[in-house]
């Protein structure tokens, strides 16, 4: 420390050195961790994709079996329906 300089004025000197060297570690470490959470998004991301892709894949194969199923059961049930109007009017006549 200097004697010429005021103790306040020494103190601002040194306040001013510690900020400039926190602002320039905080700078570094934001930088780092940047750095760090891109590497493991790339290997991440890849995996949650395949995962999403695989879940889609499977509701879409549901949906489609569902919607398969319900049809089937329309016209099953459209045929049946037919059937019995026939009989009726079979039975109808034969009296």
């Amino acid at each position: 420390m200097d004697d010429d300089k005021p103790i306040t004025e020494q103190a601002m000197e040194t306040i001013t050195s510690a900020v400039d060297a926190t602002k320039d570690a905080a700078v570094t470490a934001v930088k780092k961790v940047k750095k760090a959470a891109k590497k493991v998004a790339k290997k991440v991301a890849p995996k949650k994709a395949k995962k999403a892709s695989k879940k889609k894949a499977k509701k879409a194969a549901k949906k489609a079996a569902k919607k398969s199923v319900k049809k089937g059961a329309k016209k099953t049930a459209k045929k049946t329906a037919k059937k019995a109007a026939k009989k009726k009017k079979t039975k109808k006549a034969n009296r």
